[in-house]
């Protein structure tokens, strides 16, 4: 045995020593690792999760039988409202010292959910839920009502301005929160309406009785309400009504085994789509798991057995495949687990092995009941399924002819296919192109190393509308999937990691054909290789909308706000703003950054004004500091009102009256003002949530900034180049009329263009602007919510008129940029 000399100890990587290990306290670790809790806080899915945390918290009452109502409300300034009238959060000391309230806003892993006593079924499992939009907000404000009185409690990104304390007094019971999240984590604050309003119809329809309201304060206002007693059997019938139903009626099973609770509604359609969407505990669970899998397990083989027993197949070689029975089938399952498993945070999948055999135990049982007591919806079903297996027969037998030899094999490549010299498909793009003119853009612009270009002539077939044969047979169609070469995954030959391009991009004009081809498109995406949106290779090109030239200076903009921020960029060029009366001087960024103040001022009382009468607000906002304390001060209260009416009336001719009442819940007064201006009458009411309001906190804000430059007139002044003013100066009379004045130098001497199509760009300019992955901006295709993807595409692609006619006319006045 040789003796080998100990090897020196390698020196510890420099900077990393015990002081390197940190423990994150309470919620820092939230702020510090967000996406770990929430999702990603930049494209809008971890905005929108915080509002599924809290309206969890509240359906989390309901299913426990002590809440039938939530509302939420989207404020104007950004922050959101949720309240219910479920038992409210307990206030009494926790053993930790503080209220309990305390301790579920500021403790992870801190709730009610780990005992079953409390909540029998439950969303949320983790206790993190509500902690994790405390910890990620700029601000929250808690309001429980519970024993008799009104509590409040605000926070400051995660920690308390003060202990929870009795503000009122309430004979109802429930928790209102409100947040606004916080910018420095959110890249996008801004909340959508139409994922909110189709999570929230989606929640009303997953539990009978339960109403559900979302009010939206910005632009119009927008307010719905949802409540739907026939449960998930209308969610089905709401996903058909714009299909030709096989039956009249929802089928809809039921049954509670081994402490599970398992609903099924299913019906089916003339269409050629498979629909089923598999919930746990009210979480969609976009990949399936257990429940999914012992549902199509067991229709596969009761729609076998019924057929057969009633001589319905016996002119097929073998019996009808589960995607046989499933064509034209749109189902909702739903169970209610008190102990669910899942393969994530993230509960896309279920994997609790038992509810398999229970879900297939009642499909077995209860469809074989409802086959037999309607023999002639049986018999549609059944023969439904046999046109779909002999129609898969045939598919087959096209897409033999469509196999490709080679996937890299440039020899069985589409000859309009200006292929790339890349066969990494990590860094290869594919770009659809509408029409041959563009195609020859796009070719010419390009970069060939990376970068392929497919011209499809005219508008592809509608695949929505077709079965997969006809679709096989169509000639743009298969160039489309042959170019891609990962086949379809209606066939035996789809391999996603076939993929020959890992970035797909629709590139259509801004007209109305092109955007009829890329629904099209996207139709054929959705239905046909739903993978490549599921892994994130799908894009659609966003080419500029304007092109401003100054000299001989060019710049493309993507959109009207991009548009709109130059205006402010260019006409605050050498330019200062002064009071006559000397002092503040203003220039650059600074004098940007009023005129962004002002118009988030004007936006935001724009949007309060649907609801309430601007003008009051403006002067609450301008002419007093009355604050939530001061409405227990009279004399306060009085002052401000005086303040209130003079400004309004110097403002406007009309009527104003006032009236003082009392607002016991937060034993303070509340001011009502009536306003009449012309034929308009307005009430306003201030009270402890008016002054408690994010929208109102801003306005002040921005108000305040905007006092500090000092008094009215000022003047305009350009600078030379050398930063000293010229003889060219402007007095402004106010602060309002300083936007017209700047708007006005920005359009002096330059020419915008709006474009209409590819076709108006040269090579050049297509691949500064729109292929350039230096420069280009590319819209990734997700989806986001499924049901409203799959309604969507019914609507606009399907064979229903009517449908998609009262769509056109619901939408047609927000249309906006519409080139024909």
């Amino acid at each position: 045995m040789v003796d080998t000399p100990a090897a020196e100890p390698s020196p510890a990587a420099p900077g990393y020593d015990q002081g390197s290990i940190q423990v994150l306290e309470g919620l820092e670790a939230v702020r510090k690792r967000p996406g770990m809790y929430i999702g990603d806080p930049h494209d809008g899915t971890g905005l929108h999760h915080l509002v599924w945390e809290v309206v969890d918290n509240a359906v989390d009452e309901h299913l426990a039988g002590y809440c039938d109502a939530v509302q939420v409300t989207v404020h104007s300034e950004g922050s959101i409202t949720v309240v219910d009238n479920g038992r409210g959060i307990p206030v009494g000391m926790h053993a930790k010292g503080v209220s309990a309230a305390e301790v579920v806003m500021t403790q992870l892993h801190a709730g009610g959910k780990f005992n079953s006593d409390s909540y029998s079924v439950s969303a949320g499992l983790h206790g993190v839920g509500v902690s994790a939009v405390n910890a990620v907000s700029e601000w929250l404000k808690m309001e429980i009502r519970r024993e008799g009185k009104l509590w409040f409690q605000e926070y400051a990104r995660g920690v308390p301005k003060a202990p929870i304390e009795p503000i009122g007094t309430s004979k109802k019971n429930g928790t209102k929160i409100t947040f606004k999240p916080d910018p420095q984590i959110f890249t996008m604050t801004n909340f959508s309406f139409e994922v909110l309003n189709n999570r929230l119809r989606e929640i009303s329809f997953l539990n009978a009785g339960l109403e559900v309201v979302l009010e939206d304060e910005r632009g119009e206002g927008k307010k719905v309400t949802h409540k739907f007693e026939g449960g998930i059997r209308e969610f089905v019938e709401a996903l058909n009504k714009k299909k030709t139903p096989l039956h009249d009626s929802v089928i809809y099973l039921h049954a509670v085994k081994d402490g599970v609770d398992i609903e099924i509604a299913m019906q089916w359609s003339d269409s050629y789509n498979e629909s089923i969407f598999p919930y746990t505990n009210n979480v969609f669970n976009r990949d399936g798991g257990t429940h999914l899998t012992g549902l199509r397990t067991a229709l596969t083989r009761v729609i076998n057995q019924y057929g057969s027993r009633e001589k319905l197949l016996k002119d097929l070689k073998n019996p009808l495949g589960g995607d046989d029975v499933r064509e034209g089938l749109t189902a909702i399952i739903s169970v209610k687990h008190p102990d669910p498993a899942f393969s994530s945070q993230t509960k896309d999948k279920l994997v609790s092995s038992e509810v398999k055999g229970i879900v297939e135990s009642v499909v077995n049982e209860k469809l074989s009941q409802y086959l037999e007591e309607d023999p002639k919806s049986g018999k549609r079903i059944v023969e439904k399924a046999v046109l779909a297996a002999r129609a898969r027969e045939a598919a087959r037998r096209a897409r033999e002819m469509v196999q490709r030899k080679g996937v890299l094999d440039a020899s069985t490549l589409p000859g309009k296919l200006a292929d790339c010299q890349s066969k990494d498909p990590s860094e290869s793009e594919l770009y659809i192109v509408e029409g041959d003119s563009a195609g020859g853009s796009a070719k010419q612009g390009r970069d060939r190393r990376f970068q392929a270009i497919l011209p499809l002539r005219g508008k592809i077939l509608n695949v929505e509308r077709a079965r997969f044969e006809k679709m096989l047979s169509s000639a743009e169609i298969g160039t489309l999937i042959t170019a891609l070469g990962c086949g379809v995954e209606g066939g035996d030959n789809f391999d996603i990691d076939k993929l020959r391009y890992h970035h797909v991009i629709i590139m259509t004009d801004a007209d109305v054909d092109g955007s009829h081809i890329r629904t099209l498109l996207l139709t054929f995406f959705y239905r046909q290789m739903p993978k490549l949106i599921d892994n994130g290779y799908l894009y659609i090109a966003q080419p500029p909308l304007y092109k401003v030239k100054r000299g001989k200076k060019l710049r493309y903009l993507q959109d009207d706000g991009a548009l709109s921020r130059f205006l402010i960029e260019t006409g605050t060029d050498n330019v200062r703003l002064s009071m006559t009366a000397g002092g503040t001087q203003l220039t650059g960024e600074p004098l940007r950054n009023l005129l962004k103040d002002l118009s988030r001022f004007r936006l935001l009382l724009e949007n309060i004004g649907h609801r309430v009468d601007p003008l009051v607000v403006e002067a609450l906002v301008t002419a007093t500091d009355l604050a939530v304390g001061d409405l227990a001060d009279k004399a306060k209260i009085e002052t401000a009102l005086e303040a209130i009416g003079a400004h309004v009336s110097a403002k406007r001719q009309g009527e104003l009256s006032a009236r003082i009442e009392q607002d016991e819940e937060h034993d303070r007064q509340r001011i009502v003002i009536e306003t009449q201006h012309g034929v308009t009458r307005r009430t306003t009411t201030i009270d402890f949530d008016f002054l408690s309001a994010g929208n109102v906190a801003e306005l002040r804000q921005i108000h305040q900034g905007i006092v500090a430059l000092g008094r009215p007139p000022f003047v305009v002044t350009m600078l030379d180049k050398d930063g000293k003013p010229t003889e060219d100066s402007t007095e402004v009379p106010d602060i309002e009329s300083l936007w017209a004045n700047i708007d006005a130098r920005a359009r002096r001497g330059l020419g915008i263009q709006r474009y209409k199509g590819l076709g108006e760009m040269n090579p050049d300019e297509l691949w500064e602007t729109t292929m350039d992955p230096e420069m280009r901006t590319l819209l990734q295709v997700r989806i986001e919510d499924a049901l409203e993807a799959e309604e969507l595409f019914s609507v606009l692609m399907g064979d229903q008129v009517e449908p998609r006619r009262a769509f056109i006319e619901s939408n047609a006045l927000n249309v906006t940029n519409l080139d024909i």
